[in-house]
């Protein structure tokens, strides 16, 4: 028998299995396989549905099929030991919805149940993409062709905010996130013993010049107007208090507000990281990892069109919310496709990525409702 639109109890249950069997990112298997039992009971009438590794496409035929409306959704866990307590926690020892991404799927099946049940005019691409945590899946599947049969108009895609009243939407013009990139620097001189120095090239001294030359790029780099973060996680050199280390790992992380930020805060990293590799006579190794992890800059016309729904909604609790130097591979793919992120209220006094993380369920039948009702009419307008 096909479901309709799903209702309450079988959106909670829904939420509650897959809290229960969180994977990694490219691991994805038995998440799939449960996504796919749930989409197979919707009318199939005017769904196409494919497969690539562990994502899953869902293509809805449109009447009038003039323009093709995209809802992406992230499907991914972390490697979190849960701490909830919840009678339904995680089954996988280690494994965690820390970031909510099965509030994510949820809604998105919510969403999905609503169009596949009445035809719409337009058509719709649900894309529910793997490793957003881990290996830029956006990306992956983009460069792999996936989305080229059923390329959206414009997509669409929230996350989870623990800060926000459950079920409240948040959105803002411009950047929601920030852009992401890793860096990883290796230096190489020559160990010795600490009684004579000048036999050795020490490390630990270059590394530590790079260290505090690295904090003087937000500061003195860039524009006070404009935003930009680096951070330096780790530092590691040595074995002993007197051996000279030859060697230094030092890891960390840049987040900008824009593309163009990004990349020149990038430049300025691989500058200094050449210049203490001269400056101390040693080898560097710099690696600098942005992946798909590009700001979410939200684009100007979908935006307004949300926000003023939104707003405009006397059911819906809207919230403007500031910049967030937090990462989001969705990024990526509305920098290439023209579409809008925001978030959805949990609820909650612990962070994203916390063994605590505990949504509030009320969120998902209101995201639902608010995010279905924007689609309807996108649906309408681009008919």
């Amino acid at each position: 028998m096909t479901v309709v639109a799903l209702n309450h109890e079988q959106l909670i249950q829904i939420y509650q299995d897959l809290h229960q069997i969180p994977e990694i990112g490219l691991e994805e298997h038995e998440t799939q396989a449960y996504l796919l039992n749930v989409i197979k009971q919707f009318p199939q009438d005017f769904l196409t549905i494919k497969t690539v590794e562990t994502a899953i496409l869902v293509h809805v035929t449109g009447t009038v099929g003039a323009k093709t409306i995209g809802w992406r959704t992230d499907i991914d866990a972390l490697p979190v030991a849960e701490q909830t307590g919840l009678p339904f926690a995680s089954k996988h020892p280690g494994r965690m919805h820390a970031c909510g991404h099965d509030i994510h799927m949820s809604v998105a099946l919510g969403v999905l149940s609503h169009v596949a049940d009445v035809q719409p005019a337009n058509n719709f691409l649900f894309l529910f993409q793997p490793a957003e945590e881990n290996a830029s899946g956006g990306k992956r599947l983009y460069e792999m062709g996936a989305l080229d049969e059923w390329r959206p108009d414009e997509i669409y895609g929230l996350h989870v905010n623990p800060q926000l009243p459950a079920g409240a939407i948040g959105c803002r013009q411009g950047t929601l996130f920030a852009g992401t990139c890793e860096i990883h620097a290796k230096f190489y001189g020559k160990s010795g013993h600490a009684a004579y120095p000048h036999l050795a090239n020490d490390m630990v001294v270059a590394g530590a010049s790079f260290v505090n030359q690295l904090q003087t790029i937000v500061s003195r780099n860039v524009n006070p107007i404009e935003s930009g973060v680096v951070t330096l996680g780790q530092f590691h050199a040595g074995t002993i208090g007197n051996v000279i280390s030859g060697t230094a790992q030092i890891d960390g992380t840049i987040r900008a507000l824009t593309q163009k930020m990004n990349a020149h805060i990038q430049r300025r990293v691989q500058t200094i990281a050449q210049g203490t590799a001269l400056a101390f006579g040693c080898e560097v190794d710099l690696d600098l990892h942005q992946g798909g992890y590009y700001p979410v800059e939200n684009d100007p016309e979908t935006t307004a069109a949300f926000i003023d729904y939104m707003q405009d909604r006397s059911d819906v609790t809207y919230i403007e919310t500031e910049p967030a130097m937090t990462g989001e591979d969705f990024g990526f793919l509305i920098s290439k496709l023209k579409g809008t992120m925001f978030w959805l209220g949990i609820d909650q006094p612990y962070q994203l990525h916390s063994e605590h993380l505990a949504p509030k369920t009320e969120a998902i039948d209101k995201g639902i409702a608010a995010i279905y009702g924007y689609l309807s009419t996108r649906d309408q307008t681009l008919a």
